[in-house]
C-alpha cells in the first residue's frame, strides 16, 4: 500500500481519535467524519483512501473502544505506524482489519505529507519522499488474513460457510 502520511504525537488516546460522545452511533462513515475533530479539525476531509497515520509511543491509548480504529479505517486510512501502540488499540485494529506497524524509526522520520510505501508482509516501510526505508515486525500471515478479509467477524464467517 502506498500513500501520503499525517503525523501525530505521543499518548495519542482513544478520546482525541473519537470524541466519546459520538459512542452512540454504530455507523463507520458516520465515526469517520468525527476523527480527531478536536485535536485536528477537518482531517477526515484531508484523508485519501489508503493514506497512512505515523504516530509517536502508545498510540491508541485509553478506553478499550473499537470505535478509534473503526473510524480510522474509515476515514481511509489504509495502515497506521506507531513507535508503540497500547495492546487493545493493536488487537482491536486487526479484529475491524486495520493494519498497523511498529518501527520507533520510522516514526521518528516520517514527516508529515511525505509518501510512504507499506510491505506488510515484508516488514518494509519506504518512505518515497526521502527515499529512506525503514523495518518493522512483519504482520504475521494469520493477522494478514484478518485484514484481507475485512476484520475478524468477516474473517470467521468466510471460514464458516
Amino acid at each position: 500500500m502506498k500513500g501520503k502520511a499525517f503525523k501525530f504525537g505521543d499518548n495519542v488516546d482513544t478520546d482525541m481519535i473519537i470524541p466519546a460522545r459520538y459512542l452512540v452511533t454504530t455507523d463507520p462513515a458516520e465515526m469517520a467524519t468525527h476523527a480527531f475533530e478536536e485535536v485536528r479539525p477537518g482531517w477526515p476531509g484531508e484523508v485519501r483512501e489508503g493514506d497512512i497515520l505515523v504516530a509517536g509511543s502508545n498510540f491508541g491509548c485509553g478506553s478499550s473502544r473499537e470505535h478509534a480504529p473503526i473510524a480510522i479505517k474509515a476515514a481511509g486510512i489504509g495502515c497506521v505506524i506507531a513507535a508503540s501502540f497500547a495492546r487493545i488499540f493493536y488487537r482491536n485494529a486487526f479484529n475491524i482489519g486495520l493494519p498497523v506497524l511498529e518501527s520507533a524509526e520510522a516514526s521518528r522520520n516520517i514527516a508529515e505529507g511525505d509518501v510512504v510505501e507499506i510491505n506488510a508482509s515484508a516488514g518494509t516501510i519506504t518512505n518515497r519522499t526521502k527515499n529512506r526505508s525503514y523495518e518493522s515486525k512483519p504482520i504475521p500471515p494469520f493477522m494478514q488474513d484478518l485484514v484481507a478479509a475485512g476484520g475478524l467477524l468477516a474473517y470467521l464467517a468466510g471460514k464458516h460457510k
